[in-house]
């Protein structure tokens, strides 16, 4: 682990290659697991408010949901998250004319149809961050559904903060990603 500023970061970050293959997963983190994805305090408010927005990019089945579920949940550990559909795919997606699981929140924000942005835990996927009282963890979910991700970032020879690099300097800012990236190469170095 590395700490940068009050985050502690994992190694993973470095030492694992990766970059995002949705021909070949179709999008399955948005799809399967057992529970929506994480949600931070002022993204619940966010979503309540623009939901109506992003509702054209949504499948009849999610926007059911949200209607039923509302536009966040709690878990049983009192902690926030996207509703499901039938306990499976994420409310806010619907899929390409391949099959592939797309997020409809990204689409109607690139559309111009809203300034929501999908929610930075999704934008972060495979890299998960974890409040604690002194310090933020930054860690890798490793997931045998991201296989593909590893393999294709591995031929592109992409470490995985770089693959996120736009979603730690939305969640971080600049500046702390600088000095995740000193870090990197100066972890770099001493394994050589």
């Amino acid at each position: 682990m590395f700490q940068i500023g009050k985050t502690l970061v994992s190694e993973a970050l470095f030492e694992q290659a990766f970059t995002c293959d949705l021909l070949a997963c179709k999008g399955a983190c948005c799809v399967k697991g057992e529970a929506g994805a994480p949600l931070e305090q002022d993204e619940i408010e966010q979503l309540k408010t623009h939901w109506q927005e992003v509702r054209p990019y949504l499948t009849k089945e999610g926007i059911a949901a949200l209607e039923h579920q509302g536009t966040a949940i709690q878990n049983a550990f009192e902690e926030w998250e996207t509703p499901l559909i039938d306990g499976k795919a994420c409310v806010y997606i619907n899929y390409d004319h391949k099959g592939i699981a797309q997020c409809g929140i990204e689409q109607a924000h690139r559309a111009g149809a809203t300034k929501l942005q999908k929610p930075i835990s999704c934008h972060l996927y495979p890299v998960r961050v974890k409040n604690y009282s002194a310090f933020v963890a930054v860690n890798y979910h490793e997931w045998t559904i991201c296989a593909s991700g590893c393999d294709l970032g591995t031929a592109l020879k992409r470490p995985l903060y770089e693959f996120v690099k736009d979603a730690l300097v939305r969640k971080f800012g600049q500046q702390w990603y600088n000095a995740l990236q000193k870090t990197a190469q100066d972890f770099s170095n001493q394994q050589k």
